[in-house]
């Protein structure tokens, strides 16, 4: 087999020719419409990771924003227990105060009353034991010792001072000796002796009789009385219990 380089030679050349016509006509648009499709699509990766980047910084600002919120909201929710504990403590210690007060009162309003109850009912004892010992002693006729109201009636007149015996005496005012029956003509005059001895002048006497005295032997005047009788000493016997009470 020959080889003929000329026609060999030629088919080079014609190969190197479509080589070339081929990269200036078909390469170097296909390879710049590349280039320029490679550009485009950096472009939109570039747009795409600025995107990326605002929508991570807005979702950053958002998370902080709610991390924000959250920790507006616990401190709110905080601040309003604490006001509401606080609250809560100053009602509930109001209230108690309120009950103290209230049961303080009730326990002074039942001490008060009980207390007033004892006494009246003390009282009311004492005035019927009085009243008991006051009609016992009105069965009795008259006083089986005279002797002895005088006596005390004698003490109670001494027991006055000079001045006012004399005062007594001088005076123009009716003296009145006052028994719970009326005196024979013998305990008169001895009544009357004592009185003007033991006043130290002759005053003017008159015999009232008062039953209610029950017996005893008193002294009045317009400005001076003197009690000597048992209505007068069961008098003084209830006004004791009624105070003991």
């Amino acid at each position: 087999m020959t080889i003929n380089w000329w026609t060999l030679a030629l088919q080079a050349v014609n190969v190197l020719i479509l080589v070339w016509l081929l990269s200036w006509l078909f390469w170097r648009p296909v390879a710049a419409a590349i280039a320029k499709r490679r550009d485009f699509t950096q472009d939109m990766l570039d747009d795409a990771k600025a995107t990326q980047t605002k929508v991570d910084a807005a979702l950053a600002d958002i998370s902080e924003s709610r991390a924000g919120i959250a920790a507006e909201r616990s401190t709110l929710l905080a601040e309003a227990m604490d006001k509401a504990e606080t609250a809560a403590k100053v009602q509930l210690t109001d209230a108690k105060g309120k009950a103290e007060t209230l049961l303080t009162t009730a326990k002074t309003s039942i001490e008060r009353d009980t207390a007033a109850a004892r006494k009246d009912n003390a009282a009311q004892a004492s005035a019927l034991a009085v009243e008991i010992a006051a009609k016992l002693l009105a069965r009795f006729k008259r006083s089986p010792a005279l002797a002895e109201w005088l006596e005390r009636l004698v003490q109670a007149i001494e027991g006055m001072s000079l001045n006012e015996r004399t005062a007594l005496v001088a005076s123009s005012t009716q003296i009145e000796v006052v028994t719970a029956t009326e005196p024979g003509s013998e305990d008169r005059a001895e009544i009357e002796e004592a009185v003007t001895a033991s006043l130290g002048g002759a005053p003017k006497l008159t015999f009232i009789t008062d039953p209610s005295l029950l017996a005893g032997l008193e002294l009045r005047s317009a400005h001076l009385v003197l009690h000597n009788s048992w209505r007068a000493d069961l008098a003084a016997i209830l006004e004791e219990m009624t105070d003991a009470a």
